[in-house]
């Protein structure tokens, strides 16, 4: 077992670990960067501190990845558009993006540049906002990792294989930080996977042992600069377990495809067809604009706008099997399968107990031209009546924009939107949807 671990471990390094090439053109990319921002501040009289940070400054990054994060300190005393107006004229061609404020995007020189205005700050417990965390994560990480880049590199290429890596609120699994901090906690690649093959939804870890508060999520890796903030409270109790039975097949039967699994191919017409009678269930596929909003925000009202539907079409006594969300293009999707779609025309409404004689009355009244009925049934009144909606398509055309959706997603309703049903699907030719697709109709998770 051991061999075959440290063939594994060799020949992943080969293909992530970068080159020295490679690291050379970054270092290059990040040092013209952090001189012009420089040279800039000066000539616009800005006291600003430029900070390369994340996986780039630190050793951590995957071969392929062209990612670099600058951040533009300025004092605390100074305001923040100073720096966001430094940040717009580093590069000619940007786009400008907001999280908790905004921040500059820019390509140059084949690198996404994310350029993040923040303050420079002497402790973490000054800070004035999220952003300005993240200049004491890349020392208290730069200061510990040296001589363990290599087991971060396998612990990310091993999440990017098994589905759960990236925080962002579109996928819910672990942040890059979160990476790094499990390889300081637990010292290598195999012994996180050890420790990750038994977690339980509870789990803490506490690298500096300095944090009394409660938190609610499935793991709970406290700050090591900010004790009151939990690392992994973006990672859904799913991805967590998808790990943990990743990390527990592995280290049953170790494989080259854990770190590169096969990519998936989009569905073709004819193998969705296939799948859509092989299943015999509905398809229905709400399609709208997306809003012109980041993931962050775009995802969790996606998911709001999901469970609402849901929750609409269960109450009129349709059943949802499984659903889910996504974009592709300037697209939004919900997308729903339902094993029950049609009803009769009667349904039963019950009422009160007989002998409750001032609800009866009110009750009876409210149904005057019941199908049948009213009847007695365990004590209880019984009324048949008609139903609203018997085919879950009129419910959704009648009702759905209605709902609460949340404020993005209604106003993009409201706008309009397209309704595709079963073997309509294949109307949509566009690759990221028939591969969003192909992973719907195959779902499958190393579980055992």
């Amino acid at each position: 077992m051991k061999s075959i671990l440290s063939e594994l471990r060799n020949e992943v390094l080969r293909r992530i670990k970068p080159k020295p090439e490679e690291r050379e053109r970054l270092r290059t990319v990040a040092d013209s960067l952090l001189s012009r921002i420089e040279n800039l501040a000066q000539s616009e009289k800005i006291r600003c501190a430029p900070v390369l940070v994340g996986s780039a400054a630190r050793g951590t990054w995957l071969s392929g990845d062209h990612d670099l994060d600058i951040f533009l300190a300025i004092p605390p005393n100074e305001d923040l558009n100073r720096a966001l107006e430094l940040a717009r004229k580093v590069a000619p061609i940007y786009e400008e993006k907001y999280a908790e404020h905004a921040y500059v995007h820019a390509i140059i020189d084949g690198f996404d540049i994310d350029l993040v205005p923040c303050f420079h700050l002497e402790s973490a417990s000054c800070m004035k906002s999220a952003v300005d965390r993240t200049p004491f994560h890349n020392k208290y990480v730069t200061s510990r990792i040296k001589g363990l880049e290599d087991e971060v590199l396998l612990i990310k290429q091993f999440m990017k294989g098994a589905g759960v890596y990236g925080s962002e609120l579109r996928i819910g699994g672990f942040s890059g930080y979160l990476a790094e901090l499990l390889i300081l906690h637990y010292d290598s690649f195999l012994a996180a996977l050890e420790a990750a093959s038994s977690w339980k939804p509870g789990e803490i870890i506490d690298l500096e042992g300095h944090s009394s508060r409660s938190h609610q999520e499935p793991l709970v890796v406290i700050d090591p600069i900010d004790p009151s903030r939990n690392v992994a409270a973006a990672l859904t109790l799913d991805k967590m377990m998808q790990f943990t039975a990743a990390s527990r097949c592995f280290l049953r039967q170790p494989a080259l495809n854990f770190f590169f699994p096969p990519e998936q191919r989009p569905l073709s017409d004819q193998e969705l067809l296939e799948y859509i009678e092989e299943r015999s269930s509905l398809f229905i596929l709400i399609e709208f604009s997306s809003p012109n909003v980041v993931d962050d925000v775009l995802f969790p009202q996606l998911r709001k706008a999901e469970q609402s539907i849901r929750a609409l079409i269960e109450r009129q006594e349709f059943s949802v099997l499984r659903s889910d969300v996504g974009c592709y293009g300037i697209k939004a999707f919900i997308l729903l399968e339902l094993d029950v779609w049609a009803l009769p025309n009667v349904r039963r409404s019950i009422g009160p107990p007989v002998w409750v004689e001032m609800h009866l009355d009110r009750f009876i009244s409210s149904h005057p031209s019941p199908l049948s009925g009213p009847y007695i049934e365990n004590g209880h009144a019984i009324v048949e009546i008609p139903r609203k909606f018997t085919r879950v398509q009129d419910l959704l055309l009648k009702e759905m924009a209605r709902l609460s959706l949340g404020k993005h997603i209604s106003e993009e309703i409201c706008q309009g939107y397209n309704i595709y049903i079963g073997a309509e699907l294949a109307r949509i030719k566009d690759i990221d949807f028939r591969i969003f697709l192909a992973d719907y109709m195959m779902a499958k998770t190393r579980i055992i």
